[in-house]
């Protein structure tokens, strides 16, 4: 359901349906649209630039209807992949606060959409935000931070990342649907954004309207 992989190692191992090129002093990532929706920004690391072709980035455009049912038939069906960086966490009086946080590790993270539990947590998380929202353009943001902690507490248990206190930044990704209309003042004055988390595994009242079983 979900593969979490250092960027070093997804560069020098990348999966079958990525290739890694590089060129100059960076590298490129060419990938397979058919099988896997790509939303990672050009970033910068250790290594140099990193470019994933074929990518939508981490904020998704809608300008009509048809765009946002492909959109989101594909959320519903193929890989997501994400860049998500695990920080070393500050505290609010440091003065490191004002500046960005330290990263300690970067993770190229892969859900799978057509997962059965995943699929209905992007179901019920889109559907309750555009009925919230009918008619209007919005912003909708998907947070993974819920999914990373739980794969940590799980996986880092010798990393280095267990000596320090660290939080995950990048781990969300946005839909944004924009309407044609003309007077869209829920949305100018920001009154149509949505934020929901996926998780991991159900939660114990969710266990009764869940329709699946493993």
């Amino acid at each position: 359901m979900v593969t979490v992989t250092p960027v070093e190692e997804f560069l020098d191992k990348p999966p079958a349906v990525f290739s890694v090129k590089v060129q100059g002093s960076g590298y490129q990532v060419h990938s397979d649209p058919e099988g896997s929706l790509v939303l990672i920004d050009d970033s910068d690391s250790c290594r140099g630039k990193i470019v994933f072709q074929n990518s939508l980035g981490r904020k998704i455009k809608t300008h009509n209807l048809w765009e946002y049912t492909s959109t989101r038939k594909s959320l519903l069906s193929k890989r997501i992949y994400l860049l998500v960086s695990a920080c070393e966490e500050t505290s609010v009086t440091s003065k490191k606060a004002a500046n960005e946080p330290r990263v300690l590790q970067r993770y190229v993270v892969s859900i799978d959409g057509n997962n059965p539990f995943i699929k209905w947590q992007m179901e019920r998380g889109l559907d309750w935000t555009i009925s919230s929202v009918a008619g209007e353009s919005y912003v909708v943001d998907i947070d993974l931070t819920e999914l990373m902690e739980s794969w940590a507490a799980k996986n880092l248990t010798t990393d280095k990342l267990i000596q320090v206190k660290h939080v995950w930044r990048d781990a969300t990704f946005t839909l944004k649907y924009y309407s044609d209309a003309c007077f869209d003042l829920p949305f100018w004055f920001g009154f149509s954004k949505r934020t929901f988390k996926l998780r991991h595994e159900p939660a114990v009242d969710e266990e009764q309207v869940y329709p699946f079983s493993f």
